[in-house]
């Protein structure tokens, strides 16, 4: 308690006008006390709080929102996180600074516990991924647990990923890491866009594998389009345009199965193939270099000399396709004589093929016939071949 003998003798006059100036001194220190004392208080509460309020982020030098600071990552993967990225999103409810939708308090200094743990809390209101994460091949650690790949505050990723998609994907999937690291041959659908969700669905799918179509369809959604590059800025095929004007498919693309030839990851052969098979239209002979094509067609097709049974293209028992890949300085390759998808001739035989480094198309002029058939005017003068007779023999 505060008293008038702390600040005046004790012998002073005690007239009127006295008891009038101490009531005032003694109000007067006491109103800078509690000041004083209040300031004091507030500083110990701002040291003490991990969660005083300060602007979460700035723009042009003014404050767009306060909310509690953010927490180092270290301590949570989970705490709100300092904004950097342009692709930053932030939960609505954080956003708006309403604590209570998920937590016990509406106070962004002390929100308390969680109100249920679990998905629980995030379906209920996000209640349409109920549905997805039903479907027949739901993603193991969505089912588990949101907090998996979500932040529930704010991020620098898209969707609220607690790291890039990419990275965030494959720090479970090691194997696809490793892969994609060490392909000699990038698949850029794994960087581009939204990365590994180009083709799968992080939750859920009705697609082995969590695809988001069909194989196929998936494929073609984007190798169906012009203008699309390869990672070296190569233009492709557009597939589909392609598919649609050739009524004969090989077995492969009948079987809607581009990943019978093609990695989908990443690889180390031509065109993410899924094993070896020359880059360029001439090569030399070595069976070892279309293991690609051996994997389903008989490798003596193409090793022996003289056949009756293992081709149809052959003089009598000459193997043609023996004579024409088997040199040593300009073999064709399969695809100097055959498409590799699709063709309007039966054996996928091509009616062009792309000459010099211009690739202008050189018309093979191959005719069908009852016994054989014949190709004019193309890589040689017209030449005939008669498969029904063992005695028949075409010129060189």
């Amino acid at each position: 308690m505060i008293r008038a003998s702390q600040f005046f003798p004790v012998d002073a006059p005690r007239s009127a006008a006295w008891w009038q100036r101490a009531v005032s001194t003694v109000a007067s220190v006491a109103a800078v006390l509690i000041v004083l004392q209040g300031l004091a208080a507030s500083a110990a509460a701002q040291t003490a709080s991990p969660h005083r309020k300060t602007p979460l982020r700035t723009v042009a030098a003014h404050t767009v929102v306060s909310k509690p600071a953010a927490t180092p990552a270290s301590s949570s993967r989970w705490a709100p996180v300092t904004i950097t990225e342009k692709n930053a999103t932030s939960h609505a409810p954080f956003e708006a600074g309403d604590c209570s939708i998920c937590h016990q308090n509406s106070d962004p200094a002390n929100p308390g516990p969680v109100k249920t743990s679990g998905n629980d809390l995030c379906m209920g209101c996000h209640d349409d991924f109920k549905q997805i994460l039903s479907r027949k091949y739901p993603h193991p650690p969505s089912q588990k647990n949101c907090l998996s790949c979500h932040n529930p505050h704010n991020s620098n990723h898209p969707k609220l990923l607690l790291e890039e998609a990419g990275t965030l994907c494959t720090s479970c999937h090691k194997s696809i890491h490793d892969t994609v690291q060490n392909a000699k041959v990038k698949h850029d659908a794994l960087t581009n866009d939204r990365q590994c969700a180009n083709c799968h669905n992080p939750h859920g799918a009705n697609v082995e594998h969590l695809l988001v179509q069909l194989p196929m369809q998936l494929c073609l959604d984007c190798h169906g389009k012009d203008n699309v590059l390869d990672h070296n800025g190569k233009k492709l095929t557009n597939m589909k345009a392609l598919l649609a004007a050739n009524p004969n498919h090989h077995g492969p693309i009948a079987g809607d199965d581009c990943s019978a030839c093609h990695q989908t990851h990443g690889g180390d052969n031509f065109r993410l193939l899924t094993n070896n098979y020359p880059s360029a239209f001439y090569a030399e002979w070595d069976a070892k270099n279309y293991a690609l094509c051996f994997g389903c067609h008989d490798e003596k097709a193409f090793t022996s000399p003289e056949t009756t049974e293992l081709t149809q293209f052959r003089d009598g028992s000459r193997n043609l396709h023996y004579v024409h890949t088997n040199k040593n300085d300009m073999g064709r390759t399969c695809r100097a004589c055959h498409e590799v998808h699709a063709s309007t001739q039966d054996h996928h035989i091509r009616e062009s093929v792309p000459y010099g480094s211009k690739g202008w198309p050189l018309k093979i002029n191959y005719t069908k016939t009852p016994t054989g058939g014949s190709c004019s005017r193309t890589c040689h003068a017209t030449k005939t071949y008669n498969n029904s007779s063992k005695d028949a023999a075409a010129k060189p």
